[in-house]
């Protein structure tokens, strides 16, 4: 928005339950083009072959021969230090992501192509 007038819209998906988007008052803290989840991902071989996809680093074990790669969220601007940030992503008509705020390609390069470090960002009514 700038004033009260909208510049830039997009659909989104937002956290699905029990790992709900934040609500409240941020400012984009980051902006890389190129991100990739520190969490979420898949583990691969040394082929790059997918062993066992959609894993939580934080509870899953690498089966053996395999290492973590993380699932990609381009045009990342974070939000908070917990990760929570706007990037692009799967857009299924409900909440479903861990928590970011998920775009369509065109809507989040248009936004990361727009905002700076500190820009503000309010989320409501997720």
């Amino acid at each position: 928005m700038l004033g009260e007038e909208i510049v830039i819209d997009s659909p989104i998906s937002s956290g699905k339950r029990g790992h709900s988007s934040p609500s409240g008052d941020f400012s984009v803290m980051e902006k890389d083009p190129d991100h990739r989840s520190s969490i979420y991902g898949d583990f691969v071989d040394r082929s790059g072959r997918v062993v066992r996809a959609g894993i939580s680093s934080k509870i899953d074990s690498a089966p053996s021969g395999t290492h973590y790669v993380g699932a990609p969220m381009k045009w990342f601007m974070r939000l908070t230090g917990e990760g929570v940030g706007m990037h692009v992503g799967i857009l299924p008509g409900y909440p479903a992501s861990h928590g970011c705020i998920r775009m369509p390609p065109d809507g989040a390069k248009l936004f990361y192509d727009n905002v700076k470090i500190g820009t503000p960002v309010e989320i409501t009514g997720i």
